[in-house]
């Protein structure tokens, strides 16, 4: 009878977590290039690039992202270095002080730069957003795509820049920060690109201030390997094309970052939607920790369809992913769409 109970509850059990399992299938939402998350306090805090604003989705669950409370928290003046073109905003938590990190210009490309903007309120999408201003890199070039991370103890920026004043080539910089709004120091070029699946960048309509074709890095995101070594992936080749993928540079974990000689780059691509059916031009990514801390996920934007561009077809989506005993992140490939995965546990 013991046998037949046990049994029973087994199969109750077994019937009730499979009831309540949550599942999701990308895309998280109909559009949105550039997307950032970050988890806090029990809740995860999104956005991506609108072009126009600065809106925060707060949710316990990315896998609901349109059932989430969306706040617009900062809409740019009608004119001004700031006022057009507001890319790929990114969300941190420094210093006990929310941060948004956005790239903007005055409706001319070639005056894109980094801006801040600072909220003390526990919650982002509360309390009042200042404007720090302009996030001024050494020599003060063109710069889109910033990111912050913090490696033993110090603080560190890197975005997508370029070398000149003319459009031609996106490198991936980096450069010190004194505060969360204060590049120190020099800046140095961690990456160009510099093989042929990252000069896919033929533009068939370049505008006043682009060249035939332009090479491409950028969006750079750090990552952690649990040895302690130092990932940057970024995209290359041009989010117009195709061809748009994710690549990696690395440093071990006591080298001196501002050492061009410390990055290393992986020679192919670490994550390439190539003959992916639903998933074209997968890039742009961030990650983020599953709500127990125990799984890494990546957050990025693709196409549904070939040829799509960079337009408003780019929506989010996310997948899990590990490491390898090298620190090297498995990312796998891009997933096809209407995949059925487990929400981050």
């Amino acid at each position: 009878m013991k046998a037949l109970q046990r049994q029973i509850l087994f199969l109750f059990l077994l019937t009730s977590s499979t009831l309540h399992a949550q599942t999701f299938k990308n895309p998280l939402l109909p559009a949105g290039a550039d997307p950032w998350s970050i988890y806090h306090d029990g809740y995860y805090y999104y956005m991506h690039t609108t072009g126009k604003d600065l809106n925060i989705w707060k949710t316990k669950d990315l896998a609901k992202l349109p059932e989430a409370n969306k706040v617009t928290v900062w809409t740019p003046p009608a004119t001004g270095p700031y006022s057009k073109e507001i890319w790929a905003p990114e969300l941190h938590f420094l210093s006990g002080k929310w941060y948004i990190y956005f790239a903007a210009d005055d409706g001319q490309n070639r005056n894109h730069r980094m801006y801040v903007l600072e909220n003390p309120s526990s919650d982002p999408t509360t309390g009042t957003w200042t404007m720090k201003g302009k996030l001024e890199t050494p020599q003060d070039k063109w710069a889109i795509d910033g990111s912050v991370f913090e490696h033993k103890g110090q603080m560190y920026f890197t975005w997508s820049g370029w070398e000149g004043d003319e459009n031609g080539r996106q490198d991936i910089y980096l450069c010190k920060m004194s505060n969360p709004w204060t590049c120190v120091g020099n800046r140095v070029r961690i990456s160009d690109p510099r093989y042929a699946w990252e000069q896919h960048g033929l533009l068939t309509r370049p505008g006043p201030d682009d060249k035939p074709i332009v090479l491409v890095n950028e969006g750079p995101q750090y990552l952690a390997s649990p040895n302690g070594r130092v990932n940057i992936i970024f995209s290359a080749s041009g989010c117009w094309t195709d061809f748009y993928a994710l690549g990696m540079v690395y440093a071990e974990p006591n080298a001196d970052l501002m050492n061009p000689k410390s990055w290393k780059k992986h020679p192919t691509p670490v994550f390439w939607a190539k003959d992916v059916k639903g998933t074209y031009a997968a890039g742009h990514n961030s990650f983020f920790k599953s709500p127990d801390g125990k799984q890494n996920w990546i957050l990025y934007h693709a196409n549904a369809e070939p040829g799509q561009g960079c337009g408003g077809k780019r929506a989010p989506r996310m997948q899990p992913f590990t490491f390898d005993a090298e620190g090297d992140p498995v990312f796998g490939d891009p997933l096809p769409l209407g995949v059925e995965m487990n929400v981050p546990r």
